[in-house]
C-alpha cells in the first residue's frame, strides 16, 4: 500500500496537510472526501520522497504525451453516452479512463477524472490539455455544465468534430494535387540549374562565341545554385521561418488573412468556410439552449479567422443591446450575404434558428465544396502553365546558341 501526502480544505476554508495511506490516488481522494475534506493536492511518496520526479505535478510529468484527435472525439462520444444514460460524472470519467486506449489518453482521463472527484469543473480541467481540448471544445463544455445539459453538449461537440474532419479533409484533399504540382516543377528546376545547363556551359565555353542575353542569366543562375546552394536554401529556411513567425503575430496574421479575402476565388472558399463552421457552432449551441450572446461568444471563437471573428464582436454588442441577430450580423457582407441575413431574419420570427443554421451550414458546405473543385480546376492548369512557362524558358535560352551554332563553328 503506498502513502500520499495532501493538501486538503474543511468545510470552515481551513487549510491543513498529512499523509494517508491508500492503495491509488484516486483511493486516497475518496478518504478525504469521506472525511469532508476537500483536496487541493494528492501525490504519492516514495520512500519519504515526492513520487514523480520530486514533487513535480502528474500534469508535468506527462505533459509532453499527445493524445490523438481520435481517442479525444471517442472520449467525448461516450462520456455523452454515458451521461445521457445516467451515469454520474466521476463514474463515468472513472470508466473512461479505465477504457482507455493507450497510456497518454489513460494518464489524461486520470488526471481529468481525479480533478473533478477535488471538485474541480470538467472544463476546468480539460483546460490543462489545450493540445486535446480546444478553446471552442472548453467553452461548450462550460456552457453545457452551466445549463445543466451536459450531455447534449458533449454529443454535439463529436458530431461538429466529424462534420469539421470531413470539411477539413475536402480542403486538404483539394490541395494535395497542386501541391505536387509545384513540388515537381521545383525539382525539374534544380534538376536543370545544377545539371542540364552546366554541360551546355562547357561546350559554349568551347566556342568562345557571344550568347543571347537569356542564355546568359540562366547560366549565371546556374552558377549561383552550384556554388552558393547550400547557403540558398539556409536562406529559404530562414525566410520561412521568418514568416512562419510574421504570420504567428497578431499584425502578421490579419494582414495575411486581409489579403487572402481580397483574393478573388480563394477569398470566396476562405469566407464560405468561415461561414460553415460559425453556422454550425451557432446552430448547434442555440439548439442546446445555451443562450444566444453566449453561443455567439462561442461560435465567433470557431471561426478561425480573425478578421471575420471581429465582425461577429460587433455583432454580439448589438445583440446585447438589444438588436436582432439578422439586423446584427448584416454589417459584415463579406461573411454575411444579405440572402443569408434574410433566412436568418425569417428563422428569427419564426423560432426556428437553430434548425435554420444547421440546414445553412449543410447547405454551404455543399457550396463550399463545388468552390473546393473549382480553385483546383483554376489550380492545376495555373501551376501547368507556370511550370511549363519556367522550364521553357529554361530549355528555350539554352537551344537559342545551339541555332547559332553553325555561324560561331565557321
Amino acid at each position: 500500500m503506498a502513502v500520499f501526502a495532501y493538501t486538503a480544505v474543511d468545510r470552515s476554508g481551513k487549510k491543513m496537510s498529512g499523509m494517508i495511506p491508500a492503495d491509488t490516488r484516486t483511493s486516497a481522494i475518496d478518504q478525504l472526501a469521506a472525511k469532508q475534506l476537500f483536496p487541493v493536492n494528492v501525490q504519492e511518496q516514495a520512500d519519504g520522497k515526492p513520487a514523480h520526479g520530486g514533487g513535480k505535478s502528474l500534469l508535468a510529468s506527462f505533459g509532453h504525451k499527445r493524445v490523438s484527435p481520435n481517442e479525444v472525439e471517442s472520449f467525448t462520444r461516450e462520456l455523452a453516452n454515458l451521461l445521457a444514460a445516467g451515469v454520474n460524472l466521476s463514474r463515468s470519467l472513472h470508466l473512461l479512463r479505465r477504457e482507455a486506449a493507450s497510456p497518454a489518453a489513460k494518464e489524461q482521463w486520470n488526471e481529468i477524472h481525479d480533478d473533478v472527484v477535488g471538485g474541480m469543473s470538467l472544463a476546468d480541467s480539460m483546460s490543462k490539455f489545450p493540445r486535446s481540448f480546444s478553446k471552442v471544445y472548453i467553452a461548450m463544455v462550460r456552457a453545457g455544465e452551466a445549463g445543466g445539459f451536459l450531455d447534449v453538449v458533449l454529443n454535439q461537440i463529436a458530431e461538429f468534430r466529424v462534420r469539421e474532419k470531413d470539411l477539413t479533409g475536402k480542403v486538404k484533399a483539394a490541395m494535395v494535387y497542386p501541391a505536387v504540382l509545384a513540388f515537381i516543377a521545383c525539382g525539374v528546376l534544380v534538376f536543370l540549374l545544377t545539371y542540364f545547363i552546366p554541360k551546355f556551359s562547357v561546350m559554349f565555353d568551347e566556342f568562345h562565341g557571344h550568347l543571347p542575353a537569356l542564355t546568359q542569366g540562366i547560366i549565371f543562375a546556374s552558377d549561383m545554385v552550384k556554388r552558393y546552394g547550400i547557403f540558398l536554401a539556409i536562406a529559404v529556411v530562414f525566410g520561412v521561418v521568418g514568416l512562419k513567425r510574421a504570420i504567428a503575430s497578431e499584425g502578421g496574421r490579419r494582414t495575411l488573412e486581409k489579403s487572402t479575402l481580397s483574393t478573388p476565388v480563394l477569398g470566396k472558399v476562405v469566407a464560405h468556410f468561415a461561414l460553415v463552421r460559425f453556422s454550425r457552432m451557432l446552430g448547434t449551441l442555440v439548439g442546446a439552449g445555451v443562450p444566444l450572446v453566449a453561443s455567439l461568444r462561442v461560435a465567433r471563437e470557431a471561426i478561425g479567422n480573425q478578421t471575420l471573428a471581429d465582425t461577429v464582436s460587433h455583432a454580439i454588442e448589438e445583440v446585447q443591446r438589444g438588436a436582432p441577430l439578422s439586423r446584427s450580423l448584416a454589417a459584415s457582407k463579406q461573411l454575411f450575404p444579405p440572402s443569408v441575413v434574410e433566412m436568418i431574419a425569417v428563422a428569427e420570427e419564426t423560432g426556428r434558428l437553430d434548425k435554420e443554421l444547421l440546414r445553412l451550414s449543410a447547405s454551404y458546405e455543399l457550396e463550399l465544396d463545388r468552390r473546393l473543385r473549382m480553385l483546383v480546376a483554376l489550380a492545376e492548369p495555373a501551376l501547368l502553365f507556370i511550370m511549363a512557362g519556367l522550364i521553357g524558358t529554361v530549355v528555350v535560352g539554352m537551344l537559342l546558341p545551339v541555332f547559332a551554332l553553325q555561324d560561331l563553328i565557321k
